[in-house]
């Protein structure tokens, strides 16, 4: 794996060597702080090569005689109206893009509050992720053998370095969250099967999370025949993973949230196309983002009680597995009659969501799940979808989205479209009356588990693998929902 910059704040100093980063809003403001012949000289480079300091715009300079420097880079700050998170964190991925392959550079920011640089220090880690543990590093003929990659410094020229510290340690949590999911959804499931993904999770107990692990007895102890019905077409054993962070002090109720954990999914005997079936390793997508958020809410030691519980399954092929027209109870009672064995996911998520209601009252529940291909069609890659039986909840994480880049968009839930699961043969069946509106009636299904909780669902099939590249993500795997679901923490749940 990549290693990620180490990132470092001073006070501002003209850096003896390496790579000079200065963010300007316009060739007018650089810093007064800067040498004035290094000033003058920018601003007379920065004319020739009509740099007119426009937000994440860049220009690129060989640093003149007289400095130790090797290059100097100026980079635009120039928005519309008050920069906002997202924007701090692409202009963090922008100086990254910059200083691929640097192994010393400084940012002159001495203007910026902490906050902000703290953010910006975000999308540099973010940026910097690669997912490449399993490409071969191969030396070019009379090169020694590439052992891995240099680690980087990247320091920060601010006026209260202490306090930028301050700040950049708790976001540096939320990237640790954001690093795991991703790692997670990009591995292959011949890697990251069932138990090692269990495992892996066990490992966080080295954080202060505490872990329980539900093995394939305990949940037919529990009556989970809806997941167990998906897992046992696989050699690969079910897990339900329960993650729990005790922050705040006392025994109030814990915020909830649950993933979809399918590591692979062939559809089952509702077979997939071949083609692009490669893509259903990360269909354990919204579970991802659960251990993730889990792990910067321990990190960053939240002040509030939260638990994290993830289903495990592989949706497999065999002559075990279960077929179209079988019907299984759920934990809760519910008898569903199971018509195409490619909507799995919310099987799943039906006793992972009931068992949380019913051991841990939570304050609200939250799942994540990338759930149908339908809201792809509805949404593109660009929103998750967002379905709530709280007006509350579903407002706030439009908020959180809009703040933190982490988009959603609310969808509807309606009698109308809860009759379309009504089952011939059991109590409801896991599939709506033909293709439309699919993504709500997948909603509909789950909200029969969740009875009076205020609940959100947010279907992340298009937005946690295969989104757009953007200035701060870079990867097949985008980490979706670690920092949507931090922010909501954040700013209306934890204790101050």
């Amino acid at each position: 794996m990549s290693q990620p910059p180490v990132l470092r704040f001073a006070r501002p100093e003209l850096p003896q060597s390496g790579v000079l980063v200065v963010l300007t809003e316009s060739v007018e403001t650089l810093p007064s702080a800067l040498p004035i012949d290094l000033r003058g000289g920018l601003e007379k480079a920065s004319r020739l090569a009509k740099f007119k300091g426009k937000s994440l715009s860049a220009a690129e300079f060989v640093a003149p005689s007289g400095t130790e420097l090797d290059r100097i880079i100026l980079i635009g700050t120039t928005t519309e109206g008050t920069p906002g998170e997202e924007d701090r964190l692409k202009l963090g991925g922008t100086i990254a893009a910059k200083l691929k392959g640097v192994e010393t550079a400084a940012v002159w920011a001495e203007t910026i509050d902490p906050a902000a640089l703290a953010d910006i220090g975000l999308g540099i880690l973010l940026r910097s992720y690669r997912f490449d543990r399993y490409k071969s590093r191969k030396a070019k003929p009379g090169e020694e053998e590439e052992n891995g990659d240099v680690e980087a410094t990247i320091t920060f020229l601010t006026a209260d370095p202490d306090a930028a510290e301050k700040a950049f340690a708790v976001v540096r949590e939320v990237s640790a969250g954001v690093v795991l999911a991703r790692d997670l959804v990009n591995e292959p499931a011949n890697i990251l099967t069932t138990t090692e993904y269990a495992s892996r999770i066990a490992g966080l107990r080295d954080t202060g999370l505490e872990v329980e692990i539900l093995d394939e007895n305990r949940m037919r102890e529990l009556k989970m025949h809806a997941l167990l019905g998906v897992a046992q077409g696989s050699p690969m054993p079910p897990r339900l993973c329960i993650m729990r962070w005790n922050g705040a002090g006392n025994d109030e109720a814990p915020l909830a949230f649950v993933g979809k954990g399918v590591i692979f999914d062939t559809g089952g005997i509702s077979i997939k196309p071949a083609a692009g079936m490669e893509d259903m390793k990360g269909d354990m997508g919204g579970s991802a983002a659960v251990v993730g958020l889990m792990r910067a809410l321990a990190g960053r030691k939240a002040k509030i009680n939260a638990v994290g519980v993830v289903g495990l399954v592989e949706n497999a092929v065999d002559g075990k597995a279960q077929r179209p027209g079988d019907i299984v109870t759920a934990m809760s009672g519910t008898t569903i009659e199971v018509l195409n064995t490619d909507a799995e996911g919310r099987l799943v998520l039906a006793d992972a969501l009931w068992y949380t209601q019913e051991r841990y009252k939570p304050r609200f529940m939250i799942n994540l799940a990338t759930l149908t291909g339908a809201i792809i069609v509805a949404l593109g890659n660009h929103h998750a979808g967002l379905f709530s039986n709280n007006d509350e909840l579903a407002d706030r994480l439009l908020a959180a989205g809009l703040a933190t880049g982490e988009k959603v968009w609310r969808m509807p839930l309606g009698k109308e479209y809860d009759k379309q699961i009504e089952g011939k043969f059991a109590d409801i069946k896991n599939i709506g009356a033909g293709r439309a509106g699919g993504s709500i009636t997948a909603a509909q299904f789950l909200q029969r588990f969740v009875n009076d909780v205020p609940w959100a669902h947010l279907d992340v099939a298009g937005t946690a693998m295969g989104s757009p590249s953007t200035e701060y993500n870079q990867s097949w795997a985008s980490g979706f929902g670690v920092r949507l679901l931090d922010r909501l923490v954040r700013e209306h749940y934890e204790t101050r």
